[in-house]
């Protein structure tokens, strides 16, 4: 089991960037992958982009593709999502998870922080 922190939400125009960070703690991370998801009020939670502690290995969702970078710095055991191009329909909680690169359920989730983006 792993714990994670997030931070960085808050509210922002459409069109800024805004930088989102995980701090992970628990566990060796090298046999993990690290997600961001997020959840829009009134509707179900979503996937968006996830890096594999390991390797670097990387993938996003489409609607953030082009717009979203997901980094990880090891040496403070924390993951990153650097958002650009900010539009209203970003705005929803981000969630932090990890799972094991042997399985395909997030186990282990943060708490959540809050992205509003303003029109």
């Amino acid at each position: 089991q792993v714990q994670l922190v997030e931070s960085g939400g808050g509210l922002v125009p459409a069109g800024a960037s805004a930088r989102l960070s995980c701090v992970v703690s628990g566990r060796a991370l090298s046999s993990y992958v690290l997600a961001w998801f997020r959840q829009a009020p009134g509707k179900v939670r979503e996937f968006v982009a996830y890096i594999r502690w390991r390797n670097g290995g990387i993938s996003y969702a489409d609607s953030v593709k082009g717009r979203f970078t997901i980094s990880r710095d090891s040496a403070k055991n924390t993951i990153y999502l650097q958002m650009n191009s900010l539009k209203p329909e970003d705005t929803a909680v981000y969630y932090c998870a990890a799972r094991s690169v042997i399985t395909s359920r997030y186990d282990d989730w943060g708490q959540g922080t809050q992205v509003t983006v303003s029109s």
